[in-house]
């Protein structure tokens, strides 16, 4: 996949669990699994605007572009 996800990266830097961060972002933890997973097709502006004022970041600091081999 050409898009990595670095929310656990961002997750770990603020000490914040699957369940808190999903309780605050206002979705299910099964769904912050897969988009934490890299196994998400595509995530909602809403979804990831509530992740960065929960972790206090950037969507850069979530989302990255790697060239595939």
């Amino acid at each position: 996949m050409a898009i990595v996800v670095d929310i656990d990266v961002m997750m770990a830097k603020r000490k914040i669990s699957v369940g808190e961060l999903a309780e605050r972002v206002g979705i299910t933890p099964a769904n912050l699994a897969v988009l934490k997973n890299g196994r998400a097709k595509a995530v909602r502006f809403t979804t990831l605007a509530a992740l960065c004022e929960v972790l206090e970041c950037q969507p850069g600091d979530l989302l990255r572009w790697e060239a595939e081999e």
